[in-house]
């Protein structure tokens, strides 16, 4: 039976001194809950992504997102560009 626990991933970047998106924070459970938690308290924007929280979640703390996840982060990405052009 596949574990259905909620599970939590945040990236961060910072355009111009970044290469690429890293890994800052990760978890499941209490975890997950509690990293949403913190993102919804500073107002950062939260995407629902089973999938791309799955490949994340591999990821160690503080790596740069790889290449070949470019393209899903990019969609985040446009997403939270999207959200801030709005308000």
């Amino acid at each position: 039976m596949k574990n259905k626990q909620k599970k939590a991933a945040a990236i961060k970047y910072e355009q111009g001194k970044s290469n690429a998106p890293r890994m800052v924070a990760k978890g499941r459970g209490l975890m997950a809950d509690k990293i949403v938690e913190l993102a919804k308290e500073f107002n950062i924007p939260i995407k629902e992504d089973k999938e791309l929280v799955e490949m994340l979640s591999a990821l160690e703390l503080n790596d740069e997102i790889p290449p070949e996840l470019y393209k899903a982060v990019a969609e985040i990405l446009a997403f939270i560009y999207r959200l801030h052009n709005k308000k």
